[in-house]
Order: C-alpha cells, then structure tokens, then sequence
C-alpha cells in the first residue's frame, strides 16, 4: 500500500476518504476548510492513495479540539481503516508512521479517545490495547482517554475538567459539534429539521474554534449528543433514526 500526506498544497486535488465526492458537496467543503486551517497548528493527514476509507488524522495535543490537557503528546483525532481494506495491516502502517513521525518531533507519545466498549467513529479499544495504548483518564459518559508514552515517566494526558463530567446545562435536545467530522455538514441540518418538523426542542452548537472545543462539557467535540442534559450518543444519525432515537428516551 502507498500513502499519501495531505497538505495545503495539494489538499484541493486529494480526496479526504471519509466524505468520497466532489468539492462542491458541503461535507467535502467543510473538511477541507477545518483541513485548511489545521495544518499550520502541525496537524497531519496521511492517507492511502486508493480512493477509500483508509487514514490517520493527527496533531499536537496542544492543538487538538478536544478538552485535554496533553502538553507535549501527538493527539489521534482518527484512524480509521474500514471495507476493502480492513485485514491487510494498513491500521499498523499509518500508526506506526504516526508513531515515527511524533517521536521524531520530540512528542512524549500519542493520545487518543476510546471506550470500555467499542462505539461508532471512536478507536477500537481491543486494538489500542494490542498495540500497547493504556487508559489514562476516563469521563462519567464512559469516554475513556488512551495513551501510548514513549518513555516510562512521561506524565499521563488527562480530560479537563469540563469533559469528566458531561452535562449540557439545557433542557431537550443539545448537540455539540465541529466540522471535523465532514458527515456533520450533511446530518446537522437534517436533525434540525426533523426537530422543527416534530415539534421537538433542539439546539445544535458549532463549535468554531480551539477555545471554544477545549471547553466544551464533553471529551467528544466531534459530535455530542444530549437529552435534557444527559449525554446520548456519539454517533451521526439521520431522520429516521433522531425519530427513533426520542421514541425511547
């Protein structure tokens, strides 16, 4: 497998994997522009060259639009290796890069975001495990911190404060979310019409710049769902299944 860096220079002309289309589509165009933005803060994008759902996304954790404090560690926003091309090493090549490249840059290792139990769009903790990642901090959601040190007195990454305990101060629906996730562009402004449509309450907050991600009340900025305060659910989810989803809470 060859891989390819993602930069501002040829960002225009590569596609992004996980949102496979043209640059007029609006997932496509608000991956590239968050892309856009990211890479002077260090932040790494390496991909196959074939089209198709294998990369790793990552950057200094002092960057990172999560609520950590991470000070010199490397931050996995995503790896993800999926279809065709699951079972063939590919997640070893791009961790493993990501692995040379940090220590290279004098990072103290790399963190990532993961749980107990595998959930959708979050690292599969069965495979952090094998390559030696360790929990680090956990948040009362269940979203657990990993980490991978370099070397064995390197003090752990930790949530903020704001992340351990996840709350939305609202009531009804509360939706944290950035445009790192390109499917956000796309499902966003689906659930606020199903909402509007059902007379259901619901707030959507776009989480805009790096402060603003480093203090939300949740360790997942990417998409954050919660009900009258109480966290839901990580996962992107279209009409259909929002509808179902109020059914049972």
């Amino acid at each position: 497998m060859d891989y390819i860096r993602v930069t501002k220079d040829n960002l225009e002309h590569e596609h992004i994997c996980c949102a496979i289309s043209n640059n007029r589509d609006a997932q496509v165009s608000s991956k590239k522009a968050w892309l856009a933005d990211r890479f002077q803060d260090g932040l790494v994008f390496l991909k196959s060259t074939e089209r198709g759902k294998c990369f790793i996304e990552y950057i200094p954790a002092e960057n990172a639009w999560v609520p950590i404090e991470a000070d010199g560690y490397m931050y996995i926003d995503c790896l993800w290796v999926s279809g065709a091309f699951k079972g063939h090493g590919y997640s070893n090549d791009l961790l493993a890069a990501c692995v040379s490249d940090s220590a290279e840059k004098g990072k103290k290792g790399l963190c990532i975001l993961s749980a107990a139990r595998k959930k959708p769009f979050l690292a599969d903790p069965g495979y952090l495990k094998h390559k030696g990642f360790q929990v680090c901090d956990e948040a009362d959601n269940g979203i657990q911190l990993w980490h991978l040190p370099f070397s064995a007195g390197a003090v752990p990454p930790a949530f903020r404060d704001c992340a351990k305990h996840p709350h939305a101060d609202e009531a009804g629906y509360v939706l944290y979310y950035t445009s790192q996730c390109p499917f956000n562009a796309k499902y966003v402004p689906i659930l606020a019409q199903t909402a509007a449509e059902h007379g259901i309450p619901f707030k959507a907050v776009h989480l805009t710049d790096r402060e603003a991600a480093r203090n939300a009340p949740t360790p997942i900025t990417t998409y954050a769902l919660f009900y009258d305060g109480k966290y839901l659910t990580n996962e992107q989810m279209n009409a259909a299944k929002f509808l179902k989803l109020h059914a049972r809470v």
